[in-house]
């Protein structure tokens, strides 16, 4: 008897180990009229079992290791078993030697719609596409894994990207919107294609300068960790000489414009106006938000 209850505490620290994202989705249904509630808790429930309960990579990671993914999902349209709407993506990583957390990927997708029957059974099949829902879902966790691990390590979410490419690739025969060039300048087609484009490549260098080099040295040094992330800033003047309009840019500054504005506000004084000129010039749309930082 010893024996079997040990066994099974042993699977149940191994099944623990292989989670490798704390996930929370929320299903907001405001928009649909619909009496009955329940298939919406049952859609919630079921992602958030699917998120968190699936095996992504084979490498274990403690609580604190794992990648923290927030995910709404706002549906406008809702007819039997077709639902439509929109999905909001948000990922966050701690800081070095700090109780914060910082945003590094926070997304829009608009184009979302799915079939789904309640208590249906969800799968992630990395060789085959399965359902929309699932291949949606599991699109944006391993996004979320690569954009996470290209902060600790130059372009270490290499692995992860691809298989979200791979994902897209398969999901392609669904015929739904989002995966397709065609479909629009920004979606899932174009996220993850410019995302591992040599085009763009002083992205990933960016996001992993700003963070290791930048945000990581702020509570030890955070003179060193201003110029860190100054560094991480310069290197968008080459990108945006190439591609004025990459979505990246938008991506980045969607997500980090108001940090920017808190970090250059106070602590040690650098030479920050090389800087405002850049990000007045790579990001023109935030100019009111630049305005307010005092340096």
């Amino acid at each position: 008897m010893k024996s079997l209850i040990h066994l099974i505490l042993i699977f149940f620290i191994l099944q623990l180990q292989a989670q490798q994202v704390d996930g929370l989705l929320v299903v907001n249904s405001e928009l649909v009229n619909q009496t009955n509630q329940q298939i919406f808790k049952t859609l919630e429930q079921s992602l958030n079992t699917f998120i968190n309960n699936t095996a992504w990579t084979n490498e274990p990671r403690d609580n604190n290791q794992k990648v923290r993914l927030n995910m709404a999902l706002n549906l406008n349209g809702y007819n039997g078993t077709e639902f439509q709407g929109t999905l909001q993506v948000q990922i966050e990583r701690p800081v070095f030697q700090s109780t914060f957390t910082t945003p590094i990927f926070n997304y829009l997708d608009k184009d979302i719609s799915f079939s789904y029957e309640e208590y249906q059974p969800m799968f992630f099949n990395a060789a085959s596409f399965e359902s929309n829902l699932v291949s949606l879902i599991s699109f944006y966790v391993y996004m979320s894994l690569g954009v996470e691990a290209d902060t600790f390590s130059l372009e270490g979410g290499t692995p992860y990207l691809k298989q979200a490419q791979q994902i897209m690739a398969l999901a392609q025969q669904s015929n739904k919107k989002g995966w397709n060039q065609a479909d629009g300048s920004h979606n899932r087609f174009w996220l993850i294609d410019t995302m591992l484009s040599s085009t763009f490549n002083e992205f990933r260098k960016i996001q992993y300068g700003y963070h290791r080099d930048g945000l990581d040295w702020m509570v030890e040094n955070p003179e060193k960790g201003k110029q860190g992330v100054i560094e991480a800033i310069s290197k968008f003047q080459t990108l945006y000489n190439r591609r004025p309009n990459a979505m990246l840019i938008q991506l980045f500054f969607d997500t980090k414009a108001d940090e920017i504005v808190d970090i250059f506000s106070g602590g040690p004084t650098v030479d920050f106006k090389p800087t405002l000129d850049i990000l007045n010039r790579v990001a023109p749309f935030f100019s009111p938000m630049w305005k307010r930082i005092k340096y």
